[in-house]
């Protein structure tokens, strides 16, 4: 007798407004396995999982659980046929203790009684292979622990089917491996996981089926042990992608940036730059690795000059005038003139030099509007510039009066990159310039650091992914808690080193260079 489905996805649409996010997709995800979901940006990967989660409700089509039709109105519907969603973003209370936030919000067994609660979580956590304390705090945990109890959240709830959004976005390789570990275990145990992911190298790794996704519609499913990652992009883009970051030597480096005893200090006193020092060179990429909130913003925004030090010096080589400049001492403006670029892209994509009510074309003005002479403001080239970056980095957009805030998030990280590279900056730094952005798209990125390299600019670049920024950068620069711990030559390290050196809290914390 064949397998009944876990779940089971039938024509299921859903709409906003004139844009179609899902159209007609039909999914099969059984018991006892681990499938992946891929897509591009705006492939309508998370819509689908939130109506499987109870966050939307579709327009049309049938959801099915173990072969019965059922409706999924609310998350308190999923729950009760046994479905948890772990989101990207954590949703816990900081000051809450690990079994606090797991049992909040349960009527039943266990609101009032902690200890038992605790005794369970413990239970699960063993079974499964789990490392987490039910009484720490969440403010005293890291990001991996946070999942843990996200995760556990939804078990203790009596999940069988789970779907975690980009659960290894902010892990290290040594945490990933112990949560693919823990997920290989559940899978054992008869539950069902869907993980939607953008990372091809660890959906090879740990799924059985892929599903994919392009353009809101259902492309098809192949088992991950009979394709590849090439073919995988294929299926996604619907084209032949080259996914090699071709990493050139070096041309003639010279000492761009000398950063020296770096110390700063956030608003509630808190160190998060602690003698930080290196130096980035000309025509070199210098990646940035660390655990989140481990410095790396504050370092560039120090850089920028939109960050006060308490000391420590940020020396410029000028290229042009040949002369050395403390960037400590100058305005961000005076920063900027110089040659020095910032692109962040944090989680508010809107939040560092866009305006979202404002078109791209508008957008291109703001970094060039005061130096204006006339009462009218230049448009052409602003414009041109707008049209150069929609067609080079293939941004979605059905016009360049399109005001951003209509564009995808993916879409607004390339309109910031692209015009702050447009200024033909010395120094350029890239902070999560490929967050959350599709394969296609990042890839497109990486070229365009590779092009900045090549001309003889000094790139930082801080990412996420420890595989790219082996392959893309010359150096790699790894802070942990606001420290260097190592810098390390990308060409000869590896992910487990740098993985190390991330959590690193002892010894000489100032690691040489390698």
């Amino acid at each position: 007798m064949a397998e009944v489905p876990a779940i089971e996805l039938k024509n299921i649409t859903k709409t906003f407004g004139p844009i179609v996010a899902n159209k007609d997709v039909c999914l099969v995800a059984n018991r006892g396995e681990v499938l992946s979901i891929l897509g591009e940006n705006g492939s309508g990967k998370t819509t689908l999982m939130n109506m499987i989660s109870g966050i939307y409700y579709p327009d049309h089509g049938q959801i099915f659980i173990d072969g019965k039709e059922v409706e999924i109105k609310s998350p308190k519907d999923a729950f009760n046929y046994k479905i948890g969603m772990i989101h990207q973003h954590f949703k816990l209370v900081d000051v809450f203790t690990a079994t606090e936030n797991i049992v909040l919000g349960l009527k039943d067994e266990g609101r009032y009684n902690l200890k038992k609660s605790a005794a369970k979580i413990k239970a699960i956590a063993d079974l499964y292979g789990f490392v987490l304390d039910p009484n720490k705090k969440i403010y005293d945990m890291s990001v991996s622990e946070k999942q843990t109890v996200e995760i556990i959240k939804v078990l203790y709830r009596g999940a069988d089917i789970l779907i975690l959004d980009e659960p290894t976005a902010v892990l290290t390789p040594q945490e990933t491996r112990r949560l693919f570990s823990v997920l290989t275990r559940m899978k054992a145990d008869g539950k069902t996981i869907i993980i939607i992911t953008h990372k091809l190298n660890e959906v090879m790794e740990i799924s059985d089926r892929v599903s994919v996704l392009r353009k809101g519609e259902y492309i098809g499913t192949v088992l991950t042990k009979e394709t590849s990652e090439s073919a995988l992009t294929e299926m996604m883009v619907g084209k032949k992608v080259e996914l090699n970051i071709d990493r050139s030597e070096p041309q003639n480096p010279e000492d761009r940036l000398i950063v020296a005893g770096l110390n700063c200090e956030n608003r509630e006193g808190v160190k998060v730059l602690d003698n930080v020092s290196f130096t980035a060179k000309s025509g070199e990429i210098l990646g940035v690795a660390g655990i989140a909130g481990s410095g790396q913003r504050e370092l560039l925004e120090a850089i920028a000059g939109l960050q006060r030090l308490e000391s420590g010096s940020i020396i410029y080589n000028n290229p042009k005038t040949k002369e050395q400049e403390n960037l400590r001492n100058k305005t961000p403006i005076q920063i900027r003139e110089l040659g020095v670029r910032l692109s962040f892209v944090p989680e508010d994509r809107l939040g560092m030099g866009l305006v979202g009510n404002m078109d791209l074309t508008d957008n291109m003005m703001l970094r060039s509007y005061k130096k204006g002479h006339t009462a009218f403001l230049e448009r052409s080239k602003p414009k041109e510039l707008a049209e150069q970056i929609v067609e080079e980095l293939e941004v979605a957009t059905p016009s360049i009066s399109t005001p951003v805030r209509r564009l995808s998030g993916g879409n607004v990280q390339k309109v910031l990159v692209g015009r702050e590279i447009a200024a033909a900056p010395t120094v350029f730094m890239a902070a999560y310039p490929v967050r959350g952005l599709d394969i296609n798209s990042s890839y497109l990125i990486y070229n365009l650091l590779n092009q900045q390299k090549e001309k003889g600019v000094s790139v930082i670049f801080v990412g996420e992914d420890l595989d790219v920024l082996i392959a893309l950068c010359d150096r790699i620069v790894v802070l942990s808690s606001g420290k260097v711990t190592g810098i390390v030559d990308a060409r000869k390290t590896t992910k487990e080193e740098v993985g190390l050196l991330m959590t690193k809290t002892f010894g000489d914390a100032e690691g040489g260079e390698k």
